[in-house]
């Protein structure tokens, strides 16, 4: 008997410092100043290539700076994944009790309502397992990553590292992949195609004939249209830290309510987000299995 109270404890102790560990490894701090080679994910990617014998197989990506992003990008990746960008500190709290109901409702633990923080902390240093404890350990980074980088920092990272398509990370590759252009030239209509499909890069293409990503897509690019398709002070906002506690009405998303009428019932199965901004169905999100990640916003 003493011996298993003393094993639970011990397991308790080790379940504590694992969690605890995060407060302060990894150096979030430096992000500021330093791109990261690799991350958790490309690490993932890579592990089960080479699982299944794509010995070949590689890791396409270049670093990019925002400033040489095209704004149009900019602002289809904030409609489709993040409408509270600006305002939030890391959490998007109405978007998350919103997935909470759904998976009340469809009595399944997918979590959801990720914004581009948390999704930056998973994809930068944990897994994509659907784990309450992992959640736990990508709350404790996202509040890091707020503290420590600005919101065009986040963004920053964000683009480069995420994925877009089967072993492309980073917008940078995901243009060229693609379209044959540079960040900065991606047009409105491209900008929003590659927005539509971060949910799930792997199963849909920007330049495929998907009915999710057409009508995904016509939604960022309506939104675009209707705020005005360049953000308004965009320099501005690229080289300063925005004021996060003013409402900037060119970056809030749309409610998710109007794109749960706006989509067929049919056209988010195995692909939607689970941001809280266009969708929150199925296929972004942590999959069946953790050790097999569907797409960067997943929980």
């Amino acid at each position: 008997m003493k011996f298993i109270k003393a094993l639970g404890i011990t397991l308790l102790v080790l379940f504590v410092v694992d969690i605890a560990r995060y407060l302060v490894y990894p150096d979030v701090g430096k992000l500021a100043t330093e791109n990261p080679a690799k991350t958790a994910f490309m690490e993932y990617r890579e592990a089960q290539w080479k699982k299944e014998g794509l010995i070949d197989k590689k890791i396409q990506q270049k670093w990019v700076s925002l400033r040489n992003v095209s704004p149009y990008l900019i602002k289809a990746v904030l409609i489709g994944e993040d409408d509270k960008f600006w305002q939030h500190e890391g959490f998007d709290y109405q978007a998350i009790e919103r997935a909470i109901e759904k998976n009340l409702i469809a009595k399944k633990f997918k979590m959801g309502g990720s914004t581009i923080s948390q999704q930056l902390a998973k994809n930068l240093y944990l897994s994509s397992s659907k784990n309450p404890i992992r959640k736990v350990k990508e709350a404790i980074l996202t509040w890091r990553i707020e503290k420590q980088l600005s919101k065009r920092r986040i963004l920053e990272l964000y683009v480069n590292v995420a994925e877009w398509g089967d072993g492309i990370f980073g917008i940078d590759q995901a243009a060229r992949h693609y379209y044959g252009v540079s960040p900065a030239g991606l047009s409105a209509q491209q900008a929003a195609k590659l927005a539509s499909i971060l949910p799930n890069p792997i199963k849909f293409s920007p330049t495929g004939s998907s009915p999710y990503v057409r009508t995904r897509s016509r939604i960022i690019y309506a939104i675009m249209q209707r705020r005005g398709i360049i953000v308004p002070d965009y320099q501005e906002v690229m080289s300063l830290p925005p004021d996060t506690t003013a409402v900037d009405s060119v970056v809030i998303g749309i409610p998710g309510f109007l794109i749960d009428q706006a989509l067929p019932a049919d056209s988010s199965a195995g692909g939607a987000g689970d941001n809280g901004a266009l969708s929150e169905g199925k296929g972004k999100g942590d999959g069946v299995a953790p050790e097999k990640p569907s797409g960067n916003s997943g929980q």
